[in-house]
């Protein structure tokens, strides 16, 4: 037999186990979710696309009238990030008891693409009705369908969008807080992750556009893409 159950090769190396692990991964798209975060909300009308905590109280705010946010923006990131996170999960279904890096791969590439159309938006007509429309709806997608993948891997700690539990569980487990500490680096990472990719994004929008920062996280999640494993 040239194959066991388990997917590894007799006599050779899992093929799982090649290119870089889930974590390191998951810390890179935490990176590219800071950048697509900048461009939607310094340059889409204070919305975001892949933070959705924040984003159901922005339509708090807009339903309000607070000057500065638009409803029907915040809503159509809501709509197209819940049919990402379908698609994502139709996705996870299909695949999910297959190869998690094919799987992996597979959802990340569909990232990159969706990413990198936004891109050729925002350098075609940034400023367009319909353009801001649909950067809000492919990069909204985009972060619905990796949301549910990620959810459906379970790597602890590296949600890749949302750092409410990950700030509380680095208090919380700290040992200040009466905990180990055990999982205090890779959370920390992913807070890093976030704020170095928001402060990536943020420059390159005020000095460059909304172009250069969704080409840099399609290229990015691409390259991630390629190199990701199916291991934690």
């Amino acid at each position: 037999m040239a194959e066991q159950s388990t997917g590894t090769q007799v006599g050779g190396p899992d093929r799982e186990a090649r290119g870089v692990r889930l974590v390191a991964v998951l810390l890179g798209l935490t990176v590219v979710s800071g950048l697509i975060d900048a461009v939607s909300y310094l340059g889409l009308g204070h919305v975001f696309t892949a933070n959705m905590t924040g984003n159901v109280v922005v339509l708090g705010f807009a339903a309000a009238g607070a000057p500065g946010f638009s409803v029907p923006h915040t809503a159509t990131s809501l709509a197209c990030f819940l049919l990402g996170a379908v698609a994502g999960g139709r996705v996870g279904r299909w695949r999910g008891e297959g190869s998690r890096r094919t799987w992996a791969r597979l959802v990340l590439a569909a990232e990159a693409v969706l990413v990198g159309g936004s891109a050729v938006v925002a350098f075609a007509a940034p400023h367009a009705t319909a353009s801001v429309y649909a950067l809000i709806a492919l990069t909204a997608f985009a972060m619905g369908l990796r949301n549910a993948t990620v959810r459906r891997l379970g790597v602890a700690d590296l949600t890749t969008t949302v750092l409410t539990m990950t700030l509380t569980g680095l208090a919380a487990d700290s040992r200040a807080g009466g905990g180990s500490g055990h999982r205090s680096p890779r959370r920390s990472a992913s807070v890093v992750a976030m704020a170095a990719g928001a402060w990536l994004g943020a420059w390159l929008v005020i000095h460059h556009g909304l172009g250069p920062p969704l080409l840099v996280a399609a290229c990015a999640t691409g390259v991630l893409a390629l190199v990701a494993s199916g291991r934690e």
